[in-house]
């Protein structure tokens, strides 16, 4: 293979040119934004087994290394609890679950980038590609620069410029659902709240339809804080929720949990107005299968997903671990990505459909779904290896 162009410079983009760079194939990223740090938002990335591993396979050893001496080790509990705090369940891998990490985005960016300096454009907003007469393909960008690749892999994010030319019947939904997101000051919460509410990931099972996630980030490059999300069906909100400002977000929020714990609720109004936003929760639909040319698409870009299981990103380096091992091993192009593909969709839209399981979960309004989940709970808290099982699927 002559070169490959990687349209989006996140985290699965980086990583598969990472890898195909270390084997010796020419590989171009272009990232439409002007900086390293230009597209960085939302919080800090939870790297589980499965992405640990792909990044394993993809980076240099001495970058791993870099990776592991930055990034923090999460601890290996989970809590459920009821909306008055009272404990459901604690679920933990067992002495011998592989570590979880918690990486910063910043730093994430960064270590992704080592070596990469000759490799990755910035400014780069991806327009169209055509393809040549010879086969190949030009992929045009917005400055009026263009580039001319063997293959075109778009990893630029859930609103692909690449996925919308090259599978437009592709869609995203809206499943109905709308989360409120706010970050407290680490020396704030550990003031403030019971440790178990500070010092773990929790859910917060609650009826009515309505649930809490909350989960500690260590300081990295950024101050740390203890993220919190309020989910809830979005016909409970007003209609204009999406445009609220953060004060009055953090105010209806109060306002929904009002037989909460007051532990829960001051956490909610100590947390500074700016770091709140309202997030509508959307979700890839799984298309039918597409024969496989010389055009290819990876993470967000295909299987995006909600944020329930916190996989998205870990699906995103473990395409791009499978493309890249199925471009070094093969020398004929489409027939990589052909198998590249069949285990893209296999592992990716099974993710899909198990985040919008959880996430219909956490806002269903059935009592006997959620009598039947606390059940279960309560007997996986009491059996060590269902307790281990229970762990490895929801957290």
């Amino acid at each position: 293979m002559a070169n490959v162009a990687v349209i989006g410079a996140g985290t699965g983009g980086l990583c598969l040119a990472q890898a195909l760079h270390a084997a010796g194939i020419e590989v171009t990223v272009h990232e439409r934004h002007r900086t390293p740090t230009g597209a960085l938002h939302g919080y800090r990335v939870r790297i589980n087994p499965t992405g640990a591993r792909a990044l394993r396979r993809c980076l240099p050893a001495q970058v791993w290394e870099t990776f592991l001496s930055r990034a923090g080790r999460i601890g290996q509990e989970f809590g459920f609890l009821t909306e008055r705090l009272r404990e459901l369940a604690v679920l933990d891998g067992g002495p011998d679950a592989e570590p979880h990490y918690s990486a910063e985005r910043g730093m994430l960016r960064e270590v992704l980038l080592t070596g990469l300096e000759d490799v990755v454009r910035f400014g780069a907003c991806f327009e169209r590609y055509e393809r040549t007469q010879d086969g190949r393909f030009e992929c045009h960008f917005a400055d009026g620069t263009s580039t001319t690749a063997d293959l075109v892999v778009g990893a630029d994010g859930a609103n692909s410029r690449v996925r919308a030319q090259y599978l437009p019947h592709a869609r995203r939904v809206d499943i109905g659902m709308v989360s409120i997101v706010g970050r407290l000051a680490l020396p704030v919460a550990e003031q403030l709240l019971p440790e178990r509410l500070s010092s773990r990931p929790n859910s917060v099972v609650a009826p009515g339809g309505t649930g809490m996630f909350v989960a500690r980030h260590e300081p990295g490059t950024d101050e740390g804080y203890l993220m919190w999300a309020y989910g809830a069906g979005a016909h409970r909100y007003p209609a204009d929720v999406e445009t609220l400002p953060g004060d009055q977000l953090a105010e209806l929020v109060d306002g929904l949990t009002g037989s909460w714990h007051p532990a829960l609720r001051a956490m909610v109004r100590e947390t500074d107005p700016g770091t709140v936003n309202a997030v509508p929760i959307r979700t890839s639909v799984p298309p039918d299968p597409w024969p496989a040319t010389r055009v290819t698409l990876l993470g967000d870009a295909i299987h995006s997903m909600t944020p329930l299981r916190g996989v998205g990103a870990n699906m995103a380096l473990n395409d791009a671990a499978l493309l890249a091992r199925e471009l070094t091993g093969s020398a004929d192009t489409r027939l990589a990505v052909s198998r590249y593909e069949d285990a893209m969709r296999r592992d990716g839209f099974r993710a899909v459909s198990e985040s919008l399981r959880a996430a219909r979960m956490f806002v269903s309004e059935s009592t006997t779904q959620r009598l039947l989940f606390k059940t279960v709970l309560r007997t996986a808290s009491a059996v060590p290896p269902l307790r281990k099982a229970l762990f490895a699927k929801l957290a």
